[in-house]
């Protein structure tokens, strides 16, 4: 089954809260934030698709939308998809799924530090590189490098 049958086929079931974007070895199923933990939780347990395995989660930031990334791979079936969903910039949030897939603890507490997106429900959700008192995001696109970040560099250097 090709990329495309294999995300024509989960977008069927789940058509109302998700849509197929991208072109040919570029697609991947957008969902909405509010339906991103049912939607994991189904591609992990359904018995055809099991998607057992969280691969990488990242995110880019567009400077007016930040979309968090997932891929995740099925053993069963040989094969990786990628999922998106898409959070505003100010007060930018997504549902944690440490639930579904223990391994995107740490990933979700990275993207948290560098880009500043909330994972609601995550377990522990605190700094992972940065110290726990900065308060910038230093992957955002809007981050200016200045005093409170220079100290933080110059740290690290020493």
């Amino acid at each position: 089954m090709t990329t495309t049958e294999l995300l024509t086929a989960i977008q069927a079931c789940h058509s109302d809260y998700s849509e197929i974007i991208g072109e040919e070895s570029q697609q991947a199923l957008r969902v909405e934030a509010g339906r991103l933990v049912e939607l994991m939780q189904w591609l992990r347990n359904h018995e055809a698709y099991q998607f057992v395995m969280l691969r990488n989660l990242t995110a880019v930031d567009y400077e007016e939308h930040l979309d968090v990334i997932y891929h995740v791979y099925s053993m069963a079936l040989r094969q990786t998809i990628v999922v998106k969903t898409c959070c505003p910039a100010e007060g930018s949030e997504v549902p944690s799924v440490t639930s579904i897939w223990p391994a995107a603890d740490f990933q979700e507490r990275e993207v948290y530090d560098l880009m500043g997106i909330r994972f609601t429900g995550h377990p522990d959700l605190r700094r992972i590189l940065m110290p726990e008192e900065y308060t910038e995001h230093p992957l955002r696109k809007s981050f200016k490098l200045g005093a409170g970040s220079a100290a933080v560099v110059q740290r690290g250097c020493n």
